[in-house]
């Protein structure tokens, strides 16, 4: 039997970053991921947004890829918010991720700024917080020509 436990801090916003999911439909579609990935055996143990993206705390299985992961969170909640117009308009993501690895001893601390979400961006903007992001990881942005 294998073990695996690989803490994943997975966030993704919508397209162009529009405010697309007020406070009500944000809950309602968070809800649905939490469904769709009980149904596909993904684990996901925190779950929060504002407006304009969604965070996440997953643990990869031990044949999960993170790409197969994102495409069928990100793929799957748009299927169904289009399907079930839950907006009067073709909603999608933004084809762009974050995704970084969580030592075991910040799992809690992770959760907790997962779970302040809406608290959280009172203060700061998604483009705010994408930044230091980009920063606290050492990412390298790379503008698309």
């Amino acid at each position: 039997m294998s073990y695996v436990k690989i803490w994943v801090h997975l966030v993704f916003a919508t397209k162009n970053r529009e405010y697309h999911l007020p406070i009500e439909l944000g809950h309602a579609i968070h809800e649905h991921i939490i469904s769709n990935c009980i149904k596909k055996e993904i684990f996901l143990q925190a779950i929060g947004g504002s407006v304009d993206h969604v965070h996440c705390l997953i643990s990869l299985g031990k044949d999960q890829a993170i790409a197969q992961v994102v495409q069928s969170i990100k793929g799957e909640s748009s299927f169904w918010i289009n399907k079930n117009h839950i907006l009067s308009y073709k909603f999608s993501w933004q084809d762009d991720y974050f995704a970084v690895s969580v030592s075991e001893s910040l799992v809690g601390i992770v959760m907790k700024y997962i779970k302040n979400q809406e608290e959280h961006h009172r203060f700061r903007s998604f483009p705010e917080e994408a930044a230091e992001f980009i920063s606290k990881y050492g990412f390298k942005l790379i503008h698309d020509e």
